[in-house]
């Protein structure tokens, strides 16, 4: 796969027009220290819409664009998110069991385009990331996930917690992989509705997420290092829904 180039816009106006047309917006770039009316009215617009946005220095706005960037650069998105209250009701719809990946925490881009290739392949109806705290779909990670992230859907949403309270709602049954479980992942019943969580290999799952859980299982370590790769985890649980399923 050829290596993609970020999109991304330069200047308050164009950034201002790109949010007000709807087009999908990765993250805002802001100088620090940048003031006046037109800044003011695009950092409404930007809270106001929930996009997400970061303060850097000169440098780095100059080192991306040196002119009439007005201390402002947007990265787009490359693919479009959907809508979790889209794409669940439509699964159902053609009725398929729905095996659904919640990944809690995964900052790590590669990572995030490794459990997209593996859930891809796994027939995996799609995954589902928070606004905040987590890996976005970049160049690097569809480069990653082999073309993966055009063909699943990705949905983000404001709060995990009440995403799962919103799936048990609709009959979805919630497995979190975690190191803190009693029990295999090949014990679970991975034929029913299924919403796998998976956390950072580092914090894993947050505990109030990890409450809200069904079921909590776990991928056995035999060896001396504490953890899998968390692509590699994700893997082994989607599989083994495959392998039940089948």
């Amino acid at each position: 796969m050829a290596k993609q180039k970020q999109e991304m816009l330069f200047g308050i106006r164009a950034t201002m027009e790109a949010i007000r047309s709807g087009k999908e917006i990765e993250k805002v770039l802001i100088r620090k220290g940048l003031t006046g009316r037109l800044y003011q009215d695009l950092f409404d617009l930007i809270r106001d819409e929930s996009i997400e946005y970061q303060f850097v220095p000169a440098e780095k706005i100059n080192s991306l664009n040196q002119k009439n960037n007005q201390g402002v650069v947007t990265l787009i998105a490359p693919i479009a998110y959907q809508e979790v209250e889209d794409v669940v009701p439509q699964i159902m719809a053609e009725g398929r069991t729905p095996l659904i990946l919640i990944l809690d925490q995964i900052t790590d881009v590669r990572n995030f385009g490794a459990i997209a290739r593996s859930a891809e392949c796994a027939g995996v109806d799609a995954i589902i990331i928070p606004f905040k705290n987590s890996a976005k779909i970049t160049p690097d990670s569809i480069k990653t996930s082999a073309g993966a992230l055009y063909q699943i859907p990705v949905c983000r949403v404001q709060n995990l917690k009440t995403l799962v309270r919103n799936l048990k709602k609709e009959g979805i049954r919630i497995v979190a992989s975690t190191e803190k479980a009693e029990n295999y992942y090949t014990d679970a019943d991975l034929t029913l509705a299924t919403a796998i969580i998976m956390g950072s290999e580092d914090t894993g799952i947050d505990e109030a997420l990890l409450r809200l859980a069904d079921e909590k299982v776990k991928v056995p370590i035999l060896g001396q290092i504490d953890s899998l790769n968390v692509s590699v985890a994700a893997s082994l649980m989607v599989y083994e829904a495959v392998r039940q399923r089948k």
